[in-house]
């Protein structure tokens, strides 16, 4: 139902490409040991949002990590950016961004809820938030690590804004914008089967480095 957003140069659609990466770094992951990777979804499924935090949850992730390559109106800005979810965004572009993918449960029919946060969460959960919010962080930060002067990234890279897919209370989630289809250079390298394989390895790099605490604490 939701295709995402399409190259400007060849009519990449946003949905084909992200799936493809996804499997290239659940094959790059799961050859870790002690690593289990799993997807939201293998085939051309629309998943709401919920759907897809609720998948996350119940397979007991530990890391959750949301694909994306967006267009913007200025074609002229790429590279990579990582995103974990605040109340107030960082900036425009983010909070623009933010609500686009929030659309995609509208596209889809999903009836939103109503329910504000004070009404859903109490002190307990609260508590659980901020500490998964530590880990979230702590996640963007490695892959902004691990990308610095291997592939692209936009200016100020670690931002964050109220994406409604990294809302999980107990899973650690970070969105992560590969490049942008609006960008010709963008979206050549977003095609390119060796740069995608690039970037899985940095990314499971990445998350090495997120994990390193816990391995060192026999975790």
């Amino acid at each position: 139902i939701d295709s995402g957003a399409t190259g400007a140069k060849s009519g990449t659609v946003e949905k084909d490409l992200t799936l493809a990466f996804a499997k290239t770094l659940e094959e790059h992951l799961n050859g870790k040991p002690g690593v289990k990777a799993f997807l939201t979804r293998r085939n051309d499924t629309f998943l709401s949002l919920s759907q897809r935090v609720t998948l996350a949850r119940q397979g007991g992730a530990d890391l959750f990590i949301s694909l994306h390559a967006d267009t913007l109106r200025q074609a002229d800005i790429r590279g990579a950016t990582v995103y974990t979810i605040s109340d107030k965004a960082s900036d425009h572009m983010a909070a623009q961004l933010a609500e686009r993918e929030n659309f995609s449960d509208t596209i889809g029919g999903v009836e939103l809820p109503t329910e504000t946060e004070a009404e859903v969460g109490d002190i307990l959960l609260d508590l659980t938030r901020r500490e998964t919010q530590a880990f979230s962080i702590a996640m963007a930060q490695a892959v902004v690590g691990s990308f610095d002067g291997q592939i692209s990234l936009i200016n100020n890279p670690h931002r964050h804004a109220g994406f409604r897919v990294l809302q999980a209370p107990d899973v650690p989630s970070v969105l992560l914008e590969l490049g942008f289809l609006s960008n010709k250079d963008d979206e050549k390298l977003l095609l390119d089967p060796v740069w995608r394989e690039k970037v899985a390895g940095l990314l499971v790099d990445a998350i090495k480095r997120y994990r390193q605490p816990d391995l060192a604490n026999g975790g």
